[in-house]
């Protein structure tokens, strides 16, 4: 965490779960960044991110992916998958913010 504040950067991520839930993974797998719920997934809509049926016995999931926006709102970086297991690694990303600095 402290080389992506070092990069100007503070992850998020968003999930359809309840807050609860997102609160014991966090713990569970020691995450320190902030999990939001979108339980009626409208921004995983927006950004066109849902994979109905994908989660276990078929609830809709958001599909994975990550985004760098910067403080204009503007996605300046992006990176998507369509394989829950695969995610950019953390040193793709501080690679992409330094990049955008």
């Amino acid at each position: 965490m402290s080389e992506f504040r070092a990069a100007g950067v503070r992850p998020v991520a968003i999930s359809v779960d309840a807050p609860a839930i997102s609160r014991d993974l966090a713990k569970r797998a020691g995450y320190t960044f902030t999990i939001l719920s979108d339980p009626d997934a409208t921004v995983i809509r927006q950004y066109h991110l849902l994979h109905v049926g994908g989660g276990p016995e078929g609830h809709d999931i958001a599909r994975p992916a990550e985004f760098l926006i910067d403080r204009t709102k503007t996605v300046r970086w992006d990176n998507f998958t369509e394989d829950v297991r695969v995610r950019a690694r953390a040193d793709d990303m501080l690679a992409a913010a330094s990049r955008l600095r």
